[in-house]
């Protein structure tokens, strides 16, 4: 299905909200490290797996593998899409994660005492043979991973339903576990589509007999403070701390603002920290998109298998288009640039460690010395972190050339942090280029919001950049906004 500029952002921040919000809960889990109630959570690592800053864990791992075969377009609730994401899970479990929900690690582990020749039928087994002999199979595990699901049939709310389900039952037999994610997955298709944050929208969805129970499980969730849900490792109770923590704090507003009390609260709930952040951090990333992230989170956070951000929006993107691409091909494409762009590269007056450019320029880095960028643009795989710039220091800004207002979600928000990062990374002593395709509209619109950030006047910021770039570039709705005091 065709989707909107806004659509396309809101399907980016699926994976990539639940990595921040994963990475935020890691140091906390289980009471591992003292949260600060007043400077919130920070991306600091450690936890139960002894994590690097900014690195997320099984939570998001888990949603990785799911995501490596949705993004090819396989029907997750098909024989042969489970088999991959049965296969993804085991290869997983092979390398060895530092962290592992016991009843995930027990059916993983079982898998090579199991007759049978296919993967998923081997773990679905397992799990139902768990669930026989327990009749407690309802952690949270299927849950945290479950958020990208809901990318995977957009136009079709049945479909995503099934895949749900499916994927759960791969190492949770519970009904409950499936109902939970069946919700989840149906809120995050919802959010992208709609931009509503609705968790009950997917209770016509579950078996009859069990829809009020949920319905009053939802109800608590909304009317008892977030704190209420502690013991959030049986799934049920984990979707209650996650939407009570995006509920409780709707008053803040919409948008980034909602995002970061929203998880820096769900942190703050303990027990399973990093796990009900991350469920939280997919629907609110669905709702609000890429362009809600701050700079400080998107750069620090990677993870397993060797993904930082762009990977996650990659998968999330590929996910939602049924294995296909985008306009121009992206992101799958190679590049963007198409050669038409003529370099530029002009430093800013009082701060000649800025060059704004164009996107032919990101393959002058060496030649122009620098060793950090800004791109305001979307970028092919070959042209995010040219040599010698590292991944870590290219920032992608989800940043729209559009003068039709109803193209950006958080405009302001977006110029401000692309302006920020380039402000971080000015501090850490590098040259860095700003630069969208053609320099016209959002490079000098960042740049202008740099210069006010900076401190200087705002006649005087404006002059400086249309020095630099001449006058034809500062027009137009993004110029108007960065404008704006």
């Amino acid at each position: 299905m065709h989707l909107s500029t806004v659509q396309h952002d809101r399907t980016a921040g699926v994976l990539l909200g639940q990595a921040c919000g994963d990475a935020l809960g890691v140091p906390y889990e289980f009471g591992t490290a003292r949260l600060d109630p007043t400077s919130g959570p920070r991306m600091a690592g450690g936890g139960l797996g002894g994590y690097a800053p900014g690195e997320w864990s099984d939570d998001t791992q888990m949603a990785v593998a799911v995501a490596q075969v949705a993004a090819t377009g396989a029907d997750l609730a098909g024989d042969d899409g489970l088999e991959q994401v049965a296969a993804g899970f085991l290869r997983w479990h092979a390398h060895g994660p530092a962290d592992i929900g016991v009843q995930t690690r027990q059916i993983l582990a079982d898998r090579p005492h199991h007759p049978s020749d296919r993967d998923h039928v081997a773990l679905r087994e397992l799990a139902a043979d768990l669930h026989r002999r327990t009749g407690r199979t309802a952690g949270n595990g299927a849950l945290m991973r479950t958020s990208v699901v809901g990318l995977t049939r957009l136009d079709d709310r049945e479909a995503t339903a099934g895949a749900a389900r499916a994927v759960a039952t791969l190492t949770h037999a519970d009904p409950v576990a499936g109902d939970s994610c069946v919700l989840w997955s149906e809120a995050v298709r919802r959010a992208v589509l709609d931009g509503v944050l609705d968790v009950a929208a997917g209770l016509d969805l579950l078996p009859t007999d069990r829809r009020t129970w949920w319905a009053e499980r939802l109800e608590e969730a909304q009317t008892r403070p977030p704190e209420t849900f502690a013991g959030n490792g049986w799934t049920a109770t984990a979707l209650q701390a996650s939407w009570s923590a995006i509920w409780h704090t709707r008053e803040v507003g919409t948008g980034p603002d909602h995002v970061v009390a929203a998880l820096h609260r769900a942190v703050g709930i303990g027990h399973d920290t990093d796990t009900v952040a991350a469920i939280a951090g997919g629907l609110l990333g669905a709702r609000y998109g890429a362009s809600a992230l701050p700079f400080a989170w998107t750069r620090e956070v990677h993870g397993w298998p060797g993904l930082r951000s762009r990977g996650l929006v990659s998968l999330a993107v590929r996910t939602a288009a049924g294995g296909g691409r985008g306009a121009q091909g992206w992101p799958g494409v190679p590049r963007m640039d198409d050669g038409a762009q003529r370099p530029l590269a002009a430093a800013l007056p009082s701060d000649p460690d800025v060059l704004l450019g164009t996107i032919a320029d990101l393959g002058r880095v060496r030649e122009l010395g620098v060793d950090a960028v800004v791109s305001l643009c979307r970028l092919g795989q070959d042209e995010h972190a040219p040599s010698p710039v590292e991944s870590r220091d290219h920032a992608e800004v989800w940043l729209v050339d559009s003068d039709d207002p109803a193209s950006h979600q958080h405009l302001r928000f977006a110029l401000v942090e692309a302006a920020r990062a380039v402000a971080t990374l000015r501090a850490e002593g590098r040259r860095v280029l700003l630069h969208c395709v053609a320099a016209h509209h959002r490079t000098p619109a960042v740049a202008l919001v740099y210069l006010r950030v900076r401190g200087m006047e705002r006649a005087a910021a404006e002059d400086e950049v249309t020095e630099a770039l001449g006058r034809d570039a500062v027009d137009g709705l993004l110029w108007q906004e960065a404008g704006r005091d």
